[in-house]
């Protein structure tokens, strides 16, 4: 039978690792032909070596426009079009008081979690049109969607990636394109280790910790996984979503139902990363 994205071809920034390793895998077994853009090889050699053919790495950095423009060129040379952009790059970007934030930082922030979605339309958009139609995806976050839960950055820049997603479902209807956000909660990845400055070595056995103890603040007392998001990508990459755009979906345990209390998840986490922190001393 036949995948759900069975001759398609797929761009996936931030592809070799965590939530976007785990789509680039969920794409190739639907059938599709994945283009990684990452600044590491990460996990992508060894999907090209079991899918000889549909995969495809290319070092881009999406601070950099010719770096995206040349990652959906390849897409194109390669495999002959763009079906579906998945805007996944990202980072935690700069931490601090509003009055004590350092404007560098704030303009890589925003380089990478903003600009960088943005060049991803803007030539992901060009290669869909040439092939009469796609699907673009961007990660967002619930951060976006509720104001206090991550860094302030961090959390502007998402909320702007979800208007970007559902302004530009408007400009984009009429060529056959969609246009929707994702909104991950606490996901187990390192980039979830790293926004609480937890290092790399510590990075996995937090997680692990994190999972087993994850249970105030939502309503599904689980930590997601990568796999949680590459599932809702996958259906909005595939025909399945064909009248869903502009939307901005939240995959967070239910987080985001009820504002009043989304600060108990952050101050539960806040005390899982003490725990961990004093049973490494």
């Amino acid at each position: 039978m036949a995948g759900q994205l069975e001759g398609k071809v797929a761009v996936i920034t931030g592809g070799a690792a965590g939530i976007g390793l785990a789509t680039a895998k969920l794409f190739l077994a639907e059938g599709a032909s994945v283009m990684i853009g990452d600044l590491q090889e990460g996990g992508a050699m060894d999907l090209i070596a079991l899918n000889p053919g549909r995969c495809g790495w290319q070092r881009a950095d999406v601070l950099h426009e010719d770096d995206v423009a040349a990652l959906i060129a390849e897409a194109e040379s390669r495999f002959g079009g763009l079906d579906v952009l998945y805007n996944n790059a990202g980072y935690g970007g700069t931490i601090g008081a509003v009055d004590a934030l350092n404007l560098e930082s704030v303009d890589r922030s925003i380089g990478v979690l903003l600009r960088g979605v943005i060049c991803g339309y803007k030539h992901g958009v060009a290669a869909m049109k040439r092939r009469g139609g796609g699907s673009i995806i961007s990660t967002a976050s619930v951060a976006g969607i509720i104001g206090g839960g991550a860094p302030l950055i961090y959390s502007t820049c998402k909320a702007a990636v979800i208007h970007l997603a559902r302004s530009a479902a408007v400009e984009l209807a009429p060529f056959d394109i969609r246009s929707n956000a994702i909104c991950p909660g606490t996901i187990a990845t390192q980039l979830l280790s790293r926004a609480f400055g937890v290092s790399k070595e510590d990075a996995e056995p937090f997680r692990a910790f994190l999972a087993q103890r994850a249970a105030a603040g939502q309503r599904i007392p689980l930590v997601g996984q990568p796999d949680d998001i590459a599932n809702t990508a996958l259906f909005l990459a595939s025909d399945a979503s064909a009248f869903v755009t502009g939307q901005a979906i939240a995959v967070d345990g239910g987080y985001a139902v009820n504002p009043a209390v989304d600060h108990g998840q952050r101050e539960a986490v806040a005390e899982v990363l003490k725990a961990f922190r004093a049973s490494r001393a």
